[in-house]
């Protein structure tokens, strides 16, 4: 449909749509669009395109997309402001970091950053460091890339490098997110950028929030902090970084609030973007080194034959694997099996170790993470199997470059790429208790 909107107002596009300026003049995050360009609008996602000159838009629109018009500008005037104070930094390269709550705006603003950097021809990088809302690199990832042009959507960029968490959340384990952030702003920075924009999650209430948020931006060390706040939700966090400096940026006011369903349908979208072209790859166990699984990880170990027997006869039967680590013994039963708690105890007794019970196929789904020998992230994949008497794995991956280490993941993805809930741990049996331990 064509749509004309006058000078000084703003369209307003939630997709999944698709627009092209036909004529007049528009900009989209301070990205001035040109006539026939088309830009795509992901569902879940809004775009203001900010009317300076009035304006023809042919707009396209999918499911339950809705278009509307207000007056005057949504970037808020506190982000010009923003622009200019980067400008007025004179130090190169220059880092700036962006906090914010959940759907402020943090990614609406880096994007905004980056177009108005990119129209003074500046080199500039960004680093995501969102892991549930990741645009860069894959979801549970922190990655980065360089821009090279004007964007409108982080998404649509190619990811450079990236660390992979494994997690969605970055309360799982502080200190691994941190060091991640840690490592690739040293990588980017070797690169010579002019600027490095830092996006950051949305967790922010909550001592433990605040604590990590503080460790996080002493760790990287920003020349800049911005700081999205809608009301004072940031007030705690601002308290611990009075040594940095930092500037109060406004959440724009059409701001579109996401639920939590919504955000995860988002992240599936991730998940399909990296695992395109995908194959089932099948690695002997003993040609790569298997990491944050212990399971696996004890695989590969010196095996005891003569206490396999003894368990082996305190269990009355024989298990599909059985491998230990230093305080553990993981047994590995078929998925209509069954072990008598009684027996698990008199193995428990006999070893001095806990036992961990594991029915074939719970692995199945596991998102991993594939390094090559220098630690190089190649991308993602899922576990589809453990042949334990092959001592293979296979995975579902787009990678075709030799692999030397996997790294599981803490979440995992049904064969639709859909995140699978796990259980809570009141209604979970014994064996899954355990199991869930392992991933």
């Amino acid at each position: 449909m064509k749509r004309t909107v006058e000078s000084g107002k703003t369209l307003l596009v939630d997709g999944p749509a698709s627009v092209i300026v036909v004529s007049g003049d528009a900009e989209a995050f301070g990205f001035k669009v040109p006539h026939g360009h088309r830009i795509v609008i992901r569902e879940g996602k809004r775009l203001p395109f900010v009317v300076e000159e009035t304006a023809t838009f042919d707009i396209s629109l999918g499911e339950n997309a809705e278009v509307d018009e207000v007056d005057g500008s949504t970037i808020p005037s506190s982000w010009v402001n923003a622009q200019e104070e980067l400008l007025n930094i004179q130090k190169r390269p220059m880092v700036a970091m962006v906090l914010g709550a959940v759907d402020s705006g943090k990614t609406s603003f880096c994007t905004y950053l980056i177009n108005k950097l990119l129209r003074e021809k500046w080199k500039v990088a960004i680093l995501d460091g969102d892991l549930g809302q990741s645009d860069i690199g894959p979801p549970c990832t922190i990655a980065y890339t360089f821009v090279m042009k004007p964007v409108t959507d982080l998404f649509n960029l190619k990811m450079k490098n990236a660390f992979f968490a494994g997690f969605t959340s970055p309360s799982v384990s502080i200190s691994k997110v941190i060091n991640g952030l840690v490592t690739l702003k040293n990588e980017v920075l070797e690169q010579n950028p002019d600027f490095l924009i830092v996006n950051t999650d949305g967790w922010v209430e909550g001592k433990e929030a605040v604590s990590y948020k503080v460790q996080l931006v002493e760790k990287v060390n920003p020349d800049v902090v911005f700081c999205i706040q809608q009301k004072d939700e940031l007030a705690p966090i601002l308290e611990g970084l009075e040594r940095f400096r930092m500037l109060i940026v406004e959440s724009p006011s059409a701001i579109r609030q996401r639920s939590r369903e919504k955000r995860r349908s988002l992240r599936e979208l991730g998940y399909v973007k990296h695992l395109k072209n995908a194959k089932v790859r099948s690695f002997p166990l003993s040609w790569i080194k298997v990491e944050e699984n212990e399971l696996l990880e004890a695989v590969e170990n010196r095996r005891n034959f003569r206490q396999e027997r003894k368990i082996c006869e305190l269990l009355g039967m024989k298990p599909l694997h059985l491998s230990e680590s230093q305080n553990k013994i993981y047994i590995v039963i078929g998925k209509g099996k069954w072990l008598d708690w009684g027996s698990i105890q008199k193995v428990e007794e006999l070893t001095k170790k806990k036992i961990i019970v594991v029915r074939k196929g719970e692995e199945q789904g596991s998102l991993l993470a594939l390094y090559n020998g220098k630690r190089k992230f190649l991308g993602i994949g899922i576990l589809r199997e453990i042949d334990y008497r092959r001592k293979t794995m296979k995975i579902y991956t787009p990678v075709s470059d030799k692999v030397s280490t996997v790294s599981v993941g803490k979440v995992k993805l049904d064969k639709n790429l859909k995140e699978i809930p796990l259980p809570t741990e009141e209604n979970v049996s014994e064996d899954f208790r355990a199991f869930k331990e392992l991933f």
